[in-house]
């Protein structure tokens, strides 16, 4: 066969390498997939290397590509996620990554998302001899129980650890997804973490006049959930657990519940909870405010790769009441920086609760502490280390790579 001959976007002018990220969600999106990845992309980009950005075209845009500032972002076609409206599967689209690798061929390929568009993305890298590594960034072989896929199970967790297996490395986000996906056969997992933006996320966006909007005087406790609406987040928990501690509340406090985000359990939350304030999703310096003028952040999901709101409401002072597991695992310690009840112990979880609103010194205290360990994890050391990934993937490039065998 023919060698097609390929150029880098890396040339020996320009600074930095060139890598290629491929991703089913990304900003404007909200969810902590679409967060990290942006975090990742600004920072590469910060740090003068050149990105390739593949992901579905949203519903308002059409697909094909743009280039400004080291960011050549190709945009391919996509289909909704059923039960996910917002979000998009993205379609095959190995001849379209074929072309633009074999004409601007990257150092590194991250896939961060194992559907349609990462397994073609994989599948042409691989033929190409483009070093590949992959994120673990959501747990759906734990969604199966919520929607009903039990059947499912078996064979979405064969695919995964295939998919993973592929590539040189799994990049995850906390220790405890680490161990699991350890013991399910997931092979050359390498601990990433997440970062939160402490100027962003700060005590001092704290806004009396919005809590008089919820109903919440100077002196009443405001309980914070925040997150996708949707059955796979434990959301029967957080119902119950606030009608058994406003039921039996001692604290002397008037009690709020605000809840920010969309999806599809929120009509039934609603029914459920007709007091709570909802507020829809949030993002920018409306989330900021809406973290920073609550007390007490409640976030029941066993589900999470991470969860990203634990660090965000840690960072605006809230004690967080959270199961031990991801986030809250590796960065509170109980009844320090917030409260831990053991995995699906949910008499526990209910009432380290009770305990916050109770407590008003513990509580003061956990704030004060969960402040200071979020200022720890800023994004800087996280990007610095996905860009070491990525430079010793690249390092494993074949010699001869800029010969690739046409098909």
């Amino acid at each position: 066969m023919a060698a097609v001959h390929t150029r880098s976007m890396t040339t020996p002018d320009s600074p930095g390498r060139c890598f290629a990220l491929v991703t089913e969600t990304y900003p404007p999106q909200i969810n902590g997939v679409a967060n990290t990845l942006g975090q990742l992309c600004n920072g590469l980009l910060a740090r003068q290397h050149r990105v390739q950005l593949v992901r579905p075209a949203l519903r308002d845009e059409r697909p094909g590509s743009d280039s400004q500032c080291g960011l050549l972002e190709r945009r391919v076609r996509g289909m909704p996620i059923p039960g996910y409206a917002s979000l998009q599967w993205g379609l095959p689209s190995g001849h379209q990554l074929r072309r633009l690798w074999q004409s601007e061929r990257p150092d590194a390929v991250y896939l961060a998302t194992e559907g349609p568009l990462g397994w073609s993305a994989l599948r042409v890298a691989r033929r190409l001899q483009i070093p590949v590594i992959s994120g673990f960034h959501t747990n759906f072989q734990q969604y199966s129980d919520h929607f009903h896929l039990g059947l499912l199970h078996e064979p979405a967790m064969r695919y995964l650890r295939w998919f993973h297996n592929q590539t040189l490395s799994t990049l995850v986000a906390s220790s405890t997804q680490q161990r699991e996906l350890s013991r399910l056969g997931v092979n050359n997992l390498c601990l990433l973490g997440r970062g939160v933006d402490c100027s962003r996320f700060h005590p001092a966006h704290r806004s009396n006049d919005l809590r008089s909007t919820w109903g919440a005087a100077d002196n009443d406790l405001v309980m914070l959930h925040v997150g996708r609406l949707s059955p796979e987040k434990n959301l029967t928990l957080l119902a119950e657990a606030w009608e058994q501690v406003s039921a039996q509340n001692t604290s002397g406090r008037k009690l709020h519940l605000v809840i920010v985000g969309d999806g599809p359990s929120r009509a039934e939350l609603q029914r459920r909870l007709p007091h709570a304030v909802f507020t829809g999703a949030l993002t920018g310096e409306p989330l900021a405010a809406a973290y920073a003028s609550a007390d007490i952040f409640v976030f029941p999901s066993l589900t999470e790769t991470f969860g990203n709101v634990v660090t965000e409401a840690m960072a605006s002072g809230l004690a967080v009441c959270a199961f031990d597991t991801a986030a809250a695992h590796q960065h509170i310690q109980d009844r320090y920086s917030g409260s831990l009840a053991p995995v699906a112990h949910e008499r526990v979880f209910i009432e380290n609760l009770q305990w916050l609103t109770e407590d008003r010194e513990g509580r003061r205290s956990i704030r004060l502490h969960a402040r200071h360990r979020a200022c720890q994890l800023d994004w800087s050391s996280i990007v610095e280390r996905f860009e070491r990934y990525l430079l010793q993937a690249a390092g494993r490039q074949p010699a001869l790579a800029q010969a690739v065998p046409s098909k």
